[in-house]
Formats: structure tokens, C-alpha cells, sequence
């Protein structure tokens, strides 16, 4: 099984799907470590430096886009959710322009750059602006599938992508999957619970199933990769056939993933519902690994909520 950042995958991703002259990016100065390098080594006259100075950046997107352009803004996602939000707001999604933002070093496995670059509420922030869409992969493949998705689909993007390498999931970079905007991928059956996983912690959530498998508890498992507009059919379906979900995000457990399916189910279909994810606390420094374990984002913990979970619905 390889591994990929899926910041690695969406650099690819753009210098493959490049060849398209509508295409440019805009970067933040940032350009090595969000691999819009790459696509710079092959259409350097369609990418843009625009210094650290993200703001700027989203309008000029903004205006490129009203040219015909589809502009892809690149910046860290503590930058791109938060210094720039009036602008990602009021000059790409209030006029619905084709402006795909796209946030790498998202959650709290940016690792040692600590508190202030580990960005847990973007999720929050982003659904809760009209005409956004929100999508978050959970590896290479997948990554190359949101891209490519993103280009096709007019109007405006937030793609959150980590720094950290990941496991895949559907294969590697360039395979091609199964992926369609606003409906989920169930990766696993199950009776008993349901995982509902996005970004990394699909891959925490597989592993989790296979825990309780041992255990004889089914898990079925669902990759939430767009979280705006929601697959509310899939998760109503979960809740009538399992009666028992478990969220898992590498974000604030308000507002995020576990908040967005807490709406479906209140509205629709009620049933236990138990989040895991960063409790509504900033991170620290440290090595990806270790913060994983120390904010209980780890198979283990999904197994103890899925006990937690089943436990109360009976």
C-alpha cells in the first residue's frame, strides 16, 4: 500500500490537468510546500506568486475568474479559511465565481508548527458560506478525483488537503475512481454502526472496522468526502439500517463533519450519534503521530465510540 500527501496529489493534479488554458494558480508564497510547484515547472506563465499577502490573492482569483479563467488559489489552510475570509466571501462566493481555494496543512498534523498553523475550523467556516462548495479527500487518488471535479463543476471550491503522507485508500495517484460531488463512497458494509469518516480519518475509520470485526461488531464505513453539499441520503440510509453513527475529523467537533450529520439526522432520520474529533481545544507542537494519539484521533478511539454508540441505542 503507497502513501501520499494529498497536497503532493493535487500539485500533480494540476500540472495534469493543465493543459487546459483556463487553468491558473495563484500562490502565497508558499508554492514548495503546497506543490503548486509543479504545476509552475510546467506552465510557469499561468502561475502567479502573489507574495504573502492571501487576501490580495483570493480577489485577483476572484477577478481572473470573471475573465473566463478557473483560478485556483493556493495557500496553507489557516491562511486561506481565516486571513482571507472576507475576501474568499465577498469576492468569490457572493458573486459565485470560479474560484477553487485550495487548503493544504489543514488539522492538527501540521505537526510541529504548533497552535497557530493547525487549522481546525475551516470546515465550519467554509460550509457555512452560500455557494461554497467543501470537499476534503482522504488520499492521492481521491485528491486527483476532487481536482478534476472542481474544474468541471462552475463556481466556487474549498478543497482542504494535509501535509502529512497518507495511506491509500482508493488506490494510487492516477487510478481512476469512482467519484461523484455531493455523494459519499461507501467503502465497508456493515449492520451494527457506521463510521463516517473525512480526510485521514477515513483511513483511521477502516482501521477501526477491522477492530471490531475481531470483535464480531460490523462496521460499515462511509468516506464523507464532500461535506458541502452533504450526501443526505446516504447518512439518512446509515441511521435507518445501523441506528448508530460515529463522526470522525481531523477538526473542531463544532461545526465540522459530526455537526453537518447532526443536522441530517436531527431533520430526518434520528439516531445515536456519537463525534470524534479535536474538542473544541487548539493543538500544540508535535510530531503528527504523537498529536494524533494525544487528541484521540485513533482507530481506538473510533472503536470506543462505536461501543459508546451501539451501547446507547439499546
Amino acid at each position: 500500500m503507497g502513501k501520499m500527501a494529498t497536497r503532493e496529489a493535487y500539485g500533480r493534479a494540476l500540472a495534469e490537468f493543465g493543459v487546459d488554458e483556463r487553468v491558473v494558480v495563484l500562490d502565497a508564497d508558499l508554492s514548495k510546500s503546497t506543490f503548486t510547484v509543479t504545476f509552475k515547472k510546467v506552465f510557469p506563465e499561468r502561475h502567479f506568486n502573489m507574495g504573502i499577502a492571501e487576501g490580495n490573492m483570493m480577489s485577483v482569483a476572484a477577478g481572473m475568474a470573471t475573465c473566463g479563467k478557473i483560478a485556483f488559489a493556493s495557500t496553507f489552510a489557516i491562511f486561506a479559511a481565516e486571513r482571507a475570509l472576507e475576501q474568499v466571501r465577498n469576492s468569490a462566493c457572493y458573486p459565485n465565481l470560479n474560484v477553487k481555494v485550495c487548503a493544504t496543512h489543514a488539522g492538527i498534523t501540521v505537526g510541529e508548527d504548533g497552535a497557530s498553523h493547525q487549522c481546525v475550523e475551516d470546515l465550519a467556516i467554509m460550509r457555512a458560506i452560500p455557494n461554497m462548495h467543501v470537499v476534503s479527500p482522504c488520499d492521492g487518488a481521491s485528491a486527483r478525483a476532487v481536482i478534476r471535479a472542481a474544474m468541471d463543476t462552475p463556481g466556487p471550491f474549498y478543497v482542504r488537503l494535509g501535509r502529512l503522507a497518507v495511506e491509500d485508500v482508493y488506490g494510487a495517484y492516477g487510478d481512476e475512481i469512482s467519484f461523484t460531488l455531493g455523494k459519499a463512497n461507501t467503502l465497508r458494509e456493515g449492520t451494527d454502526v457506521t463510521l463516517i469518516g473525512i480526510g485521514l480519518m477515513v483511513q483511521q475509520s477502516l482501521k477501526a472496522a477491522e477492530i471490531l470485526a475481531q470483535e464480531g461488531i460490523s462496521a460499515r464505513v462511509i468516506d464523507m468526502h464532500t461535506l458541502k453539499p452533504i450526501d443526505v441520503e446516504t447518512i439518512v440510509k446509515a441511521s435507518k439500517e445501523t441506528g448508530a453513527i460515529v463522526t470522525a475529523e481531523e477538526h473542531n467537533i463544532i461545526g465540522g463533519l459530526g455537526g453537518a450529520v447532526a443536522e441530517v439526522l436531527s431533520e430526518n432520520a434520528p439516531c445515536i450519534l456519537r463525534r470524534v474529533g479535536v474538542k473544541d481545544i487548539f493543538g500544540q507542537s508535535g510530531k503528527p503521530e504523537e498529536l494524533l494519539v494525544l487528541y484521540h484521533l485513533m482507530p481506538e478511539d473510533i472503536v470506543k465510540a462505536a461501543h459508546e454508540a451501539i451501547a446507547a441505542r439499546k
